[in-house]
């Protein structure tokens, strides 16, 4: 599961029971005021994608699709074979029934998707990736949640587009794409109308993004690791990890295009990819913008994240136990610059 915030957390279960959240997810990973108006700003001549591929019933039909790969699961580069339709559970911790941990609007994103009003976060439980160092451990492994119906999934996206959200932003969404799909069919023949951000730790097959061409408006990738043997080590055995991300990346790139803020600020459209930068170059940083400046356009939108601390498991690692320094987050961004990426979102401009 993704670092889900660079501003902090703030507030309470208290406060969003008093912004007016239905208490049918337990609220966690808070950081959400509530907004003073409840419609959401964004351009009015927008149309997402998933409009037309409802209204011609496409969007529901490749829900279905998605939904029968639950049978023997595949939606994964995993590929576990859970049978999940008949409960059992797959590698990520999940079966049929949707788990979500908690949704709302969320302000530590990236800003053209905060907005003034917040970036509409429904955080999935549960996790096909599996970081040894995952922030947000007791939902992605520990599977800390409630089961919620599509229905429900439906109301909680008009929810936030209700209480001024400028998109809805699925957060760790790929084991349960096929609900993703089929609740924002019912979401959209309810009202739905603002951009949709896939908010994924990148390891996802392109067999399954194809199927969310056209429904996705905003990729909002990781790529975590340059090499496959500290995928494998840190991320429970992924060594396909770099392979499979960069084919994803250039897939996701094909369909939505580089990402540029509109004359509002806020992004409707595009590829905005992030990269946490780890201690010891774990990730191989440096390596990771090389092969986004050989393979997609300079003005990419890349986020170089300075954020990492060690939890969970992070101990028992020697090399990721420590906080990054300073030297090894300037390296990765003086190294991006001189490769010509034009478009990189920079923490921490006091370390320049």
């Amino acid at each position: 599961m993704r670092e889900c915030s660079r501003r902090g957390f703030v507030g309470s279960i208290s406060t969003l029971a008093a912004a007016g959240l239905t208490p049918t997810v337990v609220p966690l990973l808070v950081g959400c005021r509530r907004p003073a108006h409840t419609m959401s700003l964004v351009d009015p001549d927008f149309q997402p994608g998933y409009l037309e591929l409802h209204q011609t019933g496409e969007l529901q039909r490749r829900g279905q699709e998605l939904w029968q790969r639950m049978e023997s699961c595949s939606l994964c580069p995993r590929q576990c074979g859970a049978r999940r339709l008949t409960g059992e559970e797959g590698f990520c911790g999940g079966n049929s029934q949707l788990v979500i941990a908690a949704y709302h609007p969320h302000f530590g994103e990236e800003d053209s998707l905060v907005g003034e009003d917040g970036s509409g976060t429904v955080f999935f439980s549960n996790c096909n990736l599996r970081c040894v160092f995952c922030i947000n451990w007791d939902i992605s492994q520990g599977g800390r949640g409630n089961r919620t119906s599509l229905e429900s999934l439906a109301t909680m996206m008009l929810r936030l587009q209700e209480m001024g959200c400028h998109n809805i932003n699925i957060v760790t969404p790929t084991h349960y794409s096929p609900h993703v799909l089929l609740g924002l069919d019912i979401a959209a023949r309810r009202g739905l109308r603002i951009p949709l951000v896939y908010n994924t730790n990148g390891w996802e097959r392109p067999d399954v993004l194809e199927l969310l061409n056209g429904v996705v408006d905003i990729y909002l990738p990781d790529i975590k690791y340059a090499e496959s043997v500290m995928a494998s080590k840190y991320s429970s055995g992924a060594d396909s990890y770099p392979t499979v991300t960069q084919a994803a990346l250039l897939e996701m790139h094909r369909q939505v295009g580089v990402a540029q803020p509109a004359e509002d600020g806020l992004m409707y459209r595009g590829l905005m990819i992030r990269h946490l930068v780890m201690p010891n170059d774990v990730g191989g940083s440096k390596q990771v913008m090389s092969w986004i400046a050989q393979n997609l356009p300079r003005d990419t939108y890349v986020n170089i994240m300075s954020q990492y601390r060690p939890m969970y498991k992070a101990d028992e690692y020697p090399d990721i136990a420590r906080r990054l320094h300073r030297s090894e987050y300037r390296e990765v961004v003086e190294h991006a610059r001189q490769l010509g990426l034009t478009n990189l979102d920079i923490q921490g401009m006091s370390l320049f």
